[in-house]
């Protein structure tokens, strides 16, 4: 039931692996003033949802009609919601939802002077060969390797020429994020959950071969985010509003494959055996070899909270909820 003395927070994506861990953070901060919104239709992420505080549960294509409706005060807009789908080829499926709809939620906010926090990509960047820095000038250069990638640096770029804009921006370039809640994602979830599966079924986990001679097989580099590292920065950015901009969201430490899937047999008290496999053709042109988040502008923001380390972050994603099938 909306009450008009009362404001709300929004959290799009509300279903999803980050949206819902989100949810499940401010409800333990004590916010149940909560309209989330998704796509609940999909049966197989209800385990993230149905158990959490909000007052309203808002279908993704109905919310912009919903809002007009019902006239709740929004105190933030968290719009984590996207397609992520790097194996979706079909751009206007990213067109609609992760330019057009986010573009929708901008006005809205604009409108009713609702700051705003959004969810951007690492994928933005490439290869990154023009390297991994957030600054406001690099978007316009990027050249992203796949459709998903293209379509939130096409909103990066959006958001940056409007000279209309909330009180209170962030486009958050989320790096490689991990953690509970993931269980939903099949092929696109972290390599930590088929890691899991893996070692629970074989007792070995497969790794892609490197198909490039200055990378070893399982040295591959990605900059590995826990997601609970990831929910604090959301609520210091709430709670601080630093300069509005894009902020990278990644740990600013690369790490390997390799170090990944040790890590993960070590929290199962387990030695580590990998196999390396040909990566499929389908990705191979595209897939990123390095990423490492230049972190400097939120450090520079007051933003200097220590994060996981990858052996931390997993020890507990995979002792505290992938071992009990705990939903965060």
């Amino acid at each position: 039931m909306i009450e008009q003395d009362k404001s709300y927070i929004i959290v799009t994506g509300a279903a999803g692996f980050i949206g819902s861990c989100l949810v499940g953070f401010l409800n333990q901060k004590g916010h149940e003033n909560l309209i989330i919104v998704d796509d609940f239709g999909v049966e197989k992420k209800r385990p993230n949802w149905e158990t959490k505080k909000f007052v309203a549960a808002v279908e993704r294509h109905h919310l912009f009609d919903w809002l007009s409706t019902h006239e709740p005060k929004i105190e933030f807009f968290l719009h984590i919601g996207a397609r992520t789908d790097t194996t979706e080829f079909d751009y206007a499926v990213h067109q609609l939802l992760n330019v057009d709809y986010s573009k929708d939620v901008w006005n809205y906010c604009v409108a009713f002077q609702v700051p705003l926090i959004y969810a951007s990509s690492a994928a933005t960047y490439g290869k990154g060969e023009l390297g991994y820095t957030d600054s406001h000038d690099l978007p316009f250069q990027l050249k992203p390797l796949n459709p998903y990638g293209v379509s939130k640096n096409e909103f990066d770029k959006w958001a940056l020429l409007e000279g209309t804009q909330p009180p209170f921006w962030a486009g958050l370039k989320f790096f490689n994020v991990y953690g509970p809640n993931e269980y939903h994602k099949g092929r696109m979830a972290s390599v930590i959950w088929h890691s899991f599966l893996q070692i629970q079924e074989k007792g070995f986990v497969k790794l892609f071969k490197s198909h490039r001679p200055d990378y070893k097989d399982g040295q591959q580099l990605r900059d590995f985010i826990y997601v609970k590292d990831l929910l604090k920065v959301i609520d210091w950015l709430m709670e601080q509003r630093p300069n509005s901009g894009l902020y990278n969201l990644g740990t600013g430490q690369a790490r390997s494959f390799d170090d990944l899937v040790k890590a993960t047999f070590a929290a199962l008290g387990k030695e580590a055996v990998i196999e390396y496999i040909d990566m499929p053709e389908d990705i191979r042109d595209t897939y990123q070899y390095f990423t490492e988040a230049n972190m400097e502008k939120i450090h520079t923001a007051g933003y200097n909270m220590p994060f996981y380390s990858l052996e931390q972050g997993i020890k507990d994603y995979v002792q505290e909820y992938l071992q009990v099938l705990r939903i965060y």
